[in-house]
């Protein structure tokens, strides 16, 4: 297709995300919101996304502040029925998850009316919402992580129906990824490791692939604050163990499962009040049915989480297969938390292990090494220390996106 634009016309950047990115309250969001405030101050951002939470549809006035135009549609298409519809049209149900017809009708118009610089695309599963663009508009797609491993592992380690979809969604979304790869003028990926696993799908492009890590607002996630301790805490004894995270999220229900099961009867047996506390919203069932274990506390949803990663004693991210750099994990370190991560939840970040936090392989060891900081509150403060110092040469969000620029306009500024 011909350019359109005169090359003194104003250009602008189209922005296409599964999930508004605002609030910045999730890790996916975090990225994304962070993302669209960068692009926004290169140039004018149309913004389309959906929304699977009512009080998303709430926010007008602040993505007026940081959009020219935005369309934000809710996601009403279940689980149950976009893996119907996806096997019906032979695609991916991650995708009819989130097809929208009046989503679509706007990215066209905007596509079609608007003098677009590039289309920003934010999760893979979106990139069926960009049409054929016109000569000297970029296609820019950040894929954060390769989805589709995630399915694959999950159908290699289950039986039944449930582990042949995730097979399949694998299979499917694995191809569009490498289909996507090769059609965006450039691609994002989240971590060095991550851009090893995406390498591996079949037909994957990665001679464009650049790789740009998340960050931390160090100005939001600053310990010399200070936040009070929440009220529900103060009539728990104590010390406090943390995990934070959106608690219907398989990865984050897995870890915290088997670090009730694993971890905490060893934790227990050197700190008999010590007290699991899993903070984070959507809890699913089987997380509430920890709650009623000895020591161990799910509160759902939390205004802030800020003051309970200062009332902690130690923060863990036990995932056992997490994806890309956890903004759990730089949260925790920005607020000079002494943090114990799994070799998952550890493995995309640029840090000193046993200087800047502890990794450890399995439960048993994360036993051994929360024990070790609860035994040693000196140490602990050091490591915390070292963290937030960590996150602040390495992880600001300004450093992390500074290549945008010249990926989505094609130039340095």
């Amino acid at each position: 297709m011909a350019a359109r634009w005169a090359d003194d016309s104003p250009r602008e950047i189209l922005f296409i995300a599964h999930r508004i990115p605002y609030p910045p309250d999730r890790g996916d969001k975090i990225r994304s919101y962070n993302e669209l405030r960068h692009l926004a101050r290169l140039a004018p951002v149309h913004l389309a996304a959906l929304a699977d939470d009512p009080r998303d549809l709430l926010h007008d006035e602040v993505l007026a502040e940081l959009t020219v135009s935005h369309c934000i549609r809710p996601r009403t298409i279940a689980r149950a029925q976009a893996a119907v519809t996806g096997l019906l049209r032979r695609e991916p149900m991650s995708v009819a998850m989130f097809r929208d017809k009046a989503l679509q009708d706007y990215v066209d118009r905007i596509v079609a009316t608007r003098p677009l610089a590039a289309v920003f695309v934010y999760s893979g599963n979106m990139a069926v919402y960009v049409p054929p663009l016109p000569d000297g508009t970029r296609f820019v797609m950040d894929f954060c992580d390769a989805d589709s491993v995630k399915f694959a592992a999950y159908g290699a380690r289950g039986s039944g129906p449930l582990a042949w979809i995730n097979r399949r969604e694998g299979r499917l979304l694995g191809a569009l990824e490498a289909n996507v790869s090769r059609r965006a003028d450039a691609s994002l990926i989240i971590s060095r490791a991550e851009a090893g696993v995406f390498a591996a799908l079949p037909g994957a492009d990665m001679s464009r692939m650049t790789v740009i890590g998340n960050g931390v607002d160090l100005d939001v996630f600053d310990p010399v604050r200070g936040y009070p301790i929440p009220e529900a805490l103060q009539a728990l004894p104590g010390p406090r163990i943390l995990f934070t995270g959106q608690m219907d999220y398989r990865p984050n229900i897995e870890a915290v499962t088997d670090f009730a099961d694993g971890a905490m009867p060893i934790i227990r047996q050197r700190f008999p009040d010590a007290q699991f506390l899993i903070v984070g919203r959507n809890p699913a069932e089987a997380v509430r049915a920890l709650g009623q274990r000895s020591g161990i506390v799910v509160t759902g949803e939390v205004p802030d989480t800020r003051g309970w990663l200062m009332a902690a004693d130690v923060v863990v991210a036990p995932l056992r297969h997490a994806r890309g750099i956890q903004n759990k994990v730089l949260e925790a370190m920005a607020m000079a938390r002494p943090v114990v991560a799994s070799t998952a939840a550890a493995e995309g970040l640029d840090v000193e292990p046993g200087q800047e936090l502890l990794v450890a392989a399995d439960a048993a060891e994360e036993a051994r090494q929360v024990i070790a900081i609860l035994s040693d509150p000196a140490r602990a403060y050091q490591l915390g220390l070292a963290a937030r110092r960590r996150v602040e040469e390495r992880y600001s969000w300004d450093a992390a996106l500074a290549p945008l620029a010249g990926l989505v306009l094609g130039h340095d500024g």
